[in-house]
């Protein structure tokens, strides 16, 4: 039976980030993933799944050596993000003015995993079974049970056709599997949470005015609608941007059903201005959750990512915060070795969801004050929410620490 010291269940962003980090500290790591990310062509439309990498998460994504090959295929930097209600309230927020010279850049999710497997594979065992590093990968495999022992615990991964089952062990296990973690409910580890009763809808669209340098959210009663720019393609000369609708889930139902030429007229109706003209060449929804696991750790089981928490979407912090756990790990067991103490004992381990849930808590709870504080109809709160914005604008010093927290950084 192989052994392994830690073995991670999910392959996306956040598992092969730990995985990768934690083969750095010499360990012998193990990714269990049901599929490998598709290769990269410059002619490829971009994929609908994108996210605002903060400084902190491109500081981790260079650690890992990955950060040079997401830049060479496709990233767009911003340097000012805007958010409003009423235009006398627009508040801009600006790299400069937290000494940086970008807020973060907009990816596609699937580039970033794209660059971690790479990295992966790169240090994995090869066909021949010689040993390259400390790295295997079980793909396509998944997970189908497993016991915890004394000292280590055994996992069964999928049955194969002709009826056998792989058996390995692990000193920990990493659950980075998603929100419906299969891990997470296996462990018996629960969740609080709930539905916020809204859906976004993203849509990739092709753009009158070219590639822009901010990132912006305006906010109505019946939810934001916000702009991330896309990097320009290498193969054509127009420019693009990701859109995303949030709204009620059946009118969210009806956006999604319209053809890309009226779905192209309601967003010209409904979204600013300051877009121009634009054309809708791909789109899709999903809906609105928040989940927070009852612990990040049993025994020595440990959440990352969306198995631990699951976020409102709206300031694009999700995987950000599935990267701060990914350090956060690192650093728990990089200190627990040097000093010479077991590493892997849940004692130690426990460091880990010290390190990181209140962090996750206060951003998840302030999203939800933000959403609720938006989502108020009474002209009173609505004067209060401008009146804050306004004046967030002008307290330079406020602004900027806010602005350093979310880009997880230190002025």
């Amino acid at each position: 039976m192989n052994s392994f010291d830690c073995v991670v269940v999910g392959g996306g962003m956040v598992g092969a980030a730990s995985a990768l980090s934690l083969a750095e500290l010499g360990l012998k790591v193990a990714v269990i993933e049901k599929t490998r990310p598709l290769a990269f062509e410059p002619e490829q439309p971009f994929d609908l799944r994108v996210s605002a990498i903060s400084l902190s998460s491109e500081h981790l994504l260079q650690q890992l050596s990955v950060w040079r090959q997401i830049k060479a295929w496709r990233s767009c930097p911003y340097k000012r993000l805007g958010v409003w209600e009423e235009e006398i309230a627009y508040a801009q927020f600006n790299a400069s003015d937290i000494e940086q010279d970008h807020l973060g850049h907009i990816i596609e999710n699937r580039l970033i995993q794209l660059a971690l497997w790479e990295q992966l594979t790169a240090q994995s065992i090869n066909e021949q079974g010689a040993c390259q590093s400390n790295v295997t990968l079980f793909c396509p495999d998944s997970l189908a049970s497993f016991e915890e022992r004394d000292d280590y615990i055994e996992l069964s991964l999928s049955e194969r056709v002709d009826g056998s089952q792989q058996k390995i062990k692990t000193k920990v296990l990493i659950a980075a599997d998603g929100a419906n973690s299969q891990v997470r409910k296996l462990a018996g580890i629960g969740i609080t949470g709930w539905d916020y009763q809204q859906s976004a809808m993203l849509i990739n669209v092709e753009t009158q005015l070219p590639q822009q340098d901010i990132t912006w959210q305006q906010f109505f009663k019946t939810g934001p609608v916000a702009m991330l720019p896309l990097p320009n393609r290498r193969d054509c000369h127009s420019s693009f941007a990701s859109l995303v609708w949030y709204h009620q889930k059946d009118q969210i139902k009806r956006l999604s059903s319209l053809s890309n030429e009226a779905l192209t007229k309601e967003i010209t109706t409904h979204f600013p201005q300051k877009l121009g003209k634009v054309k809708v060449i791909d789109k899709g929804a999903f809906p609105l959750t928040r989940r927070h696991a009852n612990h990040y750790q049993k025994g020595r089981v440990l959440l990352l990512g969306d198995a631990a928490h699951t976020i409102n979407p709206m300031a694009g912090q999700g995987v950000n915060l599935g990267f701060k756990d990914v350090k956060a790990l690192q650093t728990v067991i990089a200190t627990a070795i040097g000093n010479g103490q077991c590493w892997h004992s849940p004692d130690i381990l426990a460091g880990y969801e010290k390190a990181r849930r209140n962090d996750n808590l206060l951003m998840m709870s302030t999203m939800d004050a933000l959403y609720a504080g938006f989502s108020h109809p009474s002209p009173l709160i609505k004067t209060i929410r401008n009146a804050d914005l306004f004046l967030a604008n002008r307290v330079a010093i406020l602004k900027n620490k806010a602005l350093a927290y979310a880009c997880g950084v230190s002025l």
